[in-house]
């Protein structure tokens, strides 16, 4: 009976000591306390690649019509992103452009909502789809004097980096990364770069 006792007693100090921990609640987000969330490119990955090539509208296609069409590549960008303060953080986008040797290729948007716990770091995997086509134009429009100066021609720009970014022997670059973070109606925007390799 003694054994029952003691038991019963040890359970009663174990759920009153877990609703009493259950009862400490984090600190209220207030200005003087939030901190801004980091967000840090970890890596890149390659989950789609054909190659390089390209073809113009003359070339016939066996089936369809003919068209201006290049090889795609995609790449899928895995941040980390922690929240060093003491309670939840809701982010709520998440944009970025990626770059080969200083020229802008596309930007990229995560606009899914995904909450950060107290003191933890999540993991995002933003995923990118660029097109040999698309990304001549992009690379003719914001690039277009600068190749010029450097006397490189597009082409030869485009496929060194399909090439290169298969193999991951060019680095890539994301530059004016930004994440907009909310706690309890207050708004941080963390901005971010990085290089893989």
């Amino acid at each position: 009976m003694r054994k029952r006792s003691t038991i019963t007693k040890v359970l009663i100090v174990i759920m009153f000591a877990a609703l009493a921990a259950g009862c400490v609640t984090a600190p209220k987000p207030t200005e003087q306390n939030i901190q801004v969330p980091t967000v840090t490119l970890t890596s890149v990955e390659l989950p789609y690649y054909t190659g390089w090539w390209y073809f113009s509208n003359k070339v016939q296609p066996t089936k369809g019509s003919a068209g201006d069409y290049g090889a795609p590549l995609g790449l899928a960008f895995i941040f980390d992103i922690e929240n060093p303060n003491p309670y939840p953080v809701r982010m709520e986008d998440l944009k970025f452009t990626v770059a080969f040797e200083g020229f802008d290729l596309n930007t990229v948007s995560a606009p899914e909502t995904q909450w950060i716990p107290a003191g933890k770091t999540n993991q995002l995997r933003v995923t990118a789809m660029f097109d040999a086509r698309a990304s001549l134009l992009s690379l003719l429009v914001t690039g277009g004097f600068k190749l010029k100066e450097q006397g490189i021609s597009p082409w030869d720009a485009l496929e060194k980096w399909w090439t290169a970014a298969a193999a991951f022997t060019l680095p890539i670059d994301v530059k004016e990364g930004s994440a907009i973070f909310k706690a309890d109606g207050m708004v941080k925007v963390t901005a971010f770069t990085g290089t893989f390799p």
